[in-house]
């Protein structure tokens, strides 16, 4: 045999080993994402390379068998068909997945081969197949042109054309099918569709997007929506709509990054429905996240409001603007044509024709959810609708049409907390987006919009620079109206009075007294005393609301709790204008943050609640796990609560975030701080049991936490990763500001490492983390990563430092200001030897900090700054500290732009270095100058073990 045969035979022997031996990275490339879009691209390839023929092709798409199954069934049929097949599935991989070639699957010496794909196929049937890859792409956007082109040709019937546009199908698989039927029908068929396209293309009209021209009825009916959208949109929707203050007077920008690409930056409102960021291209759902209170519902009024005035989302003929809150008090079934033209705007004719259109081009059409996470529901993709005319729940709606089984191809916005969306909607997530709150600078512009009095825009800001943890407070825009709204109690306040989210509310909530009262002093300590009754019945309606997840309420509702129309004057409520006429009156709380605070207040003011109710809001982890949760909480709700009827397999996505909100008030509500408040309006010893209770819930939660941590590999540090409730259980412990609770608390933690990272941590967490931690007994290193600390953040953690021996804060949006305060703190100490501040807003500025660290400290190990804005001026200043520094291992400056000159003096400072085990200057635009340079490292350097 000759060695070309050899040769030969071993390149081929090879590929279908490495279909065998990369059987688990292909499926999961195939099907990780949920779609069945890249196993139907796949073999549409094979279908016209002939590698495939059509049995094959349908003993795999058999109706029903999990994509997970249709793929396996093609790997073991590619493998069975023998080394040509490998070689072509190879090849097709990685034409079909081309974002994947090398990461992990590997396509080296695999090509199509020549001979299959110059076989000719003189039919119009064979035709459609050796095309059909790029026909699937094409007919997406003329499915109705052709099917009424195989309509009249009499190929095709109704029932065929129905079959092709199933709801529940995408674009792609609508395009399929259309040719799976095609080939069925035979020749006439086939040359009736390739006649249609040829016609299509040689017209100039563009075969992947229909032209729309929608004719006038459709034109009036989208200005009465835009009329009436606007209408709901010009002013602040949210708390109370403060006097009826014009949204663009108000309005300021909140932190948009993207939840799986935070390195991209900042977005903007109109990236919300752009392709950044997308995941799961098959999907129509975006999530925009966020905490409680950071400024989701006003972010979605902007986009309506924009969309109403033709100033953005343009591509969108309609908008269809839905509060789940109000699709709560829904009872009756509904269709989707009845959902979308009862809740948003009714067209005074063609009500038939214009849901038709909407469902013909459902790519003109934008519905956003406000408050997914109060829905009363929690989200299920078992029952399934697909007919847009068939009446179902409203949840159940909702459902199939986040999920894409109802009016698929129409885009959907929801907006929701993170932690109430759960696994089975993020597979029906297109992307996620995380609205993070104001920077530093959108607090400014927010105080001085809410002031038309710049003097006493200055005062207040100046009053928030004097108190760290109140300007951390107000990167939330909820905090931050609160203590704009309150600036004359704000000013009053001795420095630094204010510092849990408990103060600002309690602010809040005198503010209002005071406004309720304004004849009486409401400074004394009296102020709560004498509207005790008002709030105690206040405070039952938001607690009975909690409890249900109710957030609406009824007259009827109001009378039970006891609240009457001078309790509803004091503007804690407000009615709720856009419910239906025929509910009668309907009030809501300003926030349901606000709602969570009253319903604290009367736990910790009422007899009526006691270590059950304690008990169970701080023992949820529990309680999330089962279909219990809602008849748990029941339990300690007043008689008349409980009786309410309950349907049967609900159960409330809205609760468990609810209650956390409401169990950190209580835990600041009890502090010692506040506890002469509550010296006339209830017994001591009820408070002083209640307080109690909530220490040994406290310390419990965080023993549970301790005992889930696993035993360290032999040879590797001991770590913990915090679970979600941790960092909420480190704010209920701020919020009591009692530091032997936060000693009793965490003084039993025992690891090297704990791992925060992508927990949602912002300058409000920072201060509670950096309170609790400082009472650790060992220094602990501290990892951060991907989260929203900010130079505020980094202020806010300092307390802590001395207990760190190491920080990690990748992508975290720090800037040179940050750092200056965060080395002059590091410097002094002791156990402080590492830090990593990849991706984040470094320049030259900050380098000179780094440099006198490293010449102060000789015991320092580690210094990673990849990946931001360094260029050869800040390598210099680094390399000042470098010649003195004898201790430092490890030196990260991949991604940045020092090029030669900063190569030089970085080599310079270190190609004596005895310390230096490890150096990345990856991606900084080194040349053969710097080249040379650092050779001089692994000449003289006698540590050196790896050089990027």
């Amino acid at each position: 045999m000759s060695l070309e045969m050899e040769a030969g035979l071993s390149e081929s022997t090879l590929a279908q080993e490495r279909v065998l031996e990369q059987r688990t990275e292909i499926l999961h490339a195939l099907c990780s994402s949920g779609s069945a879009e890249r196993l139907e691209r796949l073999l549409d390839v094979l279908l016209a390379r002939g590698e495939l023929v059509w049995e094959d092709y349908q003993n795999i798409q058999v109706p029903g068998r999990a994509l997970y199954a249709s793929a396996r069934q093609l790997l073991d049929l590619v493998y069975t068909k023998g080394v040509d097949t490998c070689e072509a599935l190879l090849s097709a991989l990685k034409q079909v997945l081309p974002e994947v070639h090398g990461g992990g699957l590997s396509f080296s010496g695999c090509c199509m081969n020549p001979e299959k794909e110059g076989v000719s196929r003189s039919t119009a049937t064979q035709t459609l197949l050796t095309h059909r890859p790029d026909l699937v792409s094409e007919l997406q956007g003329c499915i109705e042109g052709t099917l009424d082109a195989l309509v009249v040709s009499g190929n095709f019937t109704s029932g065929d054309c129905d079959d092709v546009r199933l709801p529940t199908r995408t674009p792609s698989q609508q395009a399929r099918r259309l040719l799976d039927h095609v080939r069925s029908k035979g020749e006439s068929a086939a040359k009736v569709v390739l006649h249609y396209i040829q016609q299509t293309q040689t017209s100039g009209s563009s075969l992947t997007k229909d032209k729309v021209s929608p004719p006038e009825e459709f034109l009036k009916y989208q200005k009465k929506l835009r009329s009436s959208v606007s209408a709901q949109s010009c002013f602040l929707s949210t708390y109370g709509g403060i006097s009826h203050m014009s949204l663009d007077d108000i309005y300021t920008e909140g932190q948009l990054e993207l939840a799986h690409d935070c390195a991209n930056g900042l977005l903007g409102l109109e990236d919300i429905v752009g392709t950044a960021g997308t995941v799961n291209e098959e999907a129509d759902t975006v999530l925009v996240s966020g905490e409680a209170g950071s400024g989701k519902s006003t972010l979605l009024q902007k986009l309506h409001l924009l969309w109403a005035r033709g100033a953005a989302l343009q591509d969108f003929l309609f908008l269809f603007p839905f509060s789940c809150r109000r699709l709560n008090s829904e009872h009756m079934e509904l269709s989707a044509q009845e959902l979308l033209f009862q809740h948003c705007c009714w067209p005074d004719r063609e009500q038939e024709e214009i849901f038709q259109f909407i469902l013909d081009h459902p790519h003109l059409t934008l519905f956003t959810f406000d408050g997914l996470d109060e829905l009363k529901q929690r989200f299920s993709d078992e029952n399934r609708l697909c007919c847009p005319t068939q009446r179902a729940p409203v949840h159940t709606l909702l459902f199939n049409l986040l999920q894409g089984s109802l009016m698929k191809g129409v885009l959907k916005v929801t907006t929701s907390r993170s932690e109430a969306v759960g696994p089975v909607l993020r597979r029906h997530l297109r992307k996620e987006v995380l609205l993070k709150g104001f920077s530093p600078s959108g607090i400014d512009c927010f105080v001085k919009k809410h002031h038309s009095d710049p003097t006493m825009a200055a005062k207040v800001l100046e009053s928030l620079q004097t108190n760290n943890a109140l300007l951390g407070l107000c990167h939330s825009p909820v905090l931050c109206w609160i203590v704009s709204q309150c600036h004359k109690e704000l000013l009053g306040c001795g420095e630094g009075s204010l510092q849990t989210i408990t103060d600002v509310y309690l602010m809040i909530l005198q503010h209002f007294l005071q406004h309720q009262s304004p004849l009486k002093s409401a400074m004394g300590l009296g102020w709560l005393h004498d509207h005790l009754q008002s709030v105690l019945h206040i405070g039952q309606l938001a607690f009975d609301g909690i409890g249900t997840s109710c957030y609406i309420f009824s007259s009827t509702d109001l009378k039970t709790c006891g609240v009457d129309e001078k309790d509803i004057c004091m503007g804690f409520l407000i009615q709720s204008k856009e419910m239906s006429s025929t509910h009668g009156k309907r009030y809501e709380f300003l926030h349901v943050t606000m709602q969570c605070f009253f319903a604290a207040l009367y736990i910790v003011l009422s007899s009526d609640t006691d270590r059950s109710t304690i008990l169970k809001i701080f023992e949820l982890r529990d309680m999330r796990e089962t279909s219990q949760s809602g008849k748990c909480f029941r339990a300690c709700l007043p008689s008349t609560i409980q009786q309410e009827p309950i349907l049967a397999g609900e159960d409330t996505v809205a609760e468990r975030p609810n209650l956390q909100i409401t169990a950190t008030f209580v835990s600041g509500l009890l502090s010692q701080r506040h506890r002469s408040l509550w010296v006339d309006c209830c017994p001591s010893a009820m408070i002083e049991k209640k307080i109690k209770h909530v220490s040994r819930c406290l310390s419990k939660g965080m023993q549970k936490h301790f005992k889930s941590i696993p035993q360290p590999v032999a040879g590797e540090k001991k770590s913990m990763h915090a679970m979600p409730d941790f960092v909420w259980l480190i704010k209920c412990i701020y919020e009591m500001q009692e530091s032997r609770i936060a000693q009793n608390a965490i003084g039993k933690l025992d690891v090297d490492h704990l791992k925060l990272t992508y927990c949602n941590i912002g300058p409000v967490e920072c201060t509670a983390l950096a309170y609790v931690l400082q009472h650790l007994r060992k220094p602990v290193g501290l990892q951060l990563d991907n989260n929203s600390v900010g130079d505020v953040g980094v202020e806010q953690l300092l307390p802590c430092m001395h207990i760190c021996n190491s920080l990690y804060l990748r992508n975290n949006n720090i800037t040179d200001q940050g750092i200056c305060k965060l080395i002059s703190k590091v410097i002094q100490c002791d156990n402080f030897q590492k830090i990593a501040l990849f991706n984040n807003k470094l320049t030259d500025a900050c380098t000179q900090h780094f440099s006198h660290l490293l010449k102060t400290r000789q015991d320092f190990l580690s210094l990673r700054l990849g990946n931001n804005n360094i260029t050869a001026e800040g390598a210099k200043q680094l390399a000042e500290g470098l010649k003195v520094n004898q201790s430092l291992r490890f030196l990260g400056l991949w991604g940045n732009k020092i090029g030669d000159a900063g190569a030089d003096a970085l080599a310079s400072a270190l190609q004596n270095s005895k310390s230096l085990l490890w150096l990345s200057l990856v991606g900084n635009g080194v040349g053969n100058a710097g080249a040379c340079a650092l050779a001089n490292i692994i000449k003289n350097s006698p540590s050196l073990e790896e050089l990027w």
